[in-house]
């Protein structure tokens, strides 16, 4: 439960930009390209379930940063 508080104002940071985010600016930083890149076709709104499955699927492809952050949280 604390990885999900965590990660999603971080995943939602990342897919829109406006919105404010809990994870920390370095945290939103290592993934932001991530979700760009590999994620871009999900809604915002869409939830962290959607979000957590694009970066999983695309692990392999992931910086190492944003692999970092995912891993420093068990993921």
């Amino acid at each position: 439960m604390k990885f999900r508080l965590i990660l999603l104002p971080l995943l939602l940071a990342a897919a829109a930009p406006a919105l404010a985010g809990s994870g920390t600016a370095e945290q939103q930083d290592a993934c932001r390209p991530d979700v760009r890149r590999f994620c871009h076709k999900i809604r915002a709104d869409a939830g962290d379930g959607e979000f957590l499955a694009c970066l999983q699927a695309n692990r392999a492809r992931l910086s190492v940063n944003c692999r970092a952050v995912l891993e420093s949280h068990g993921m």
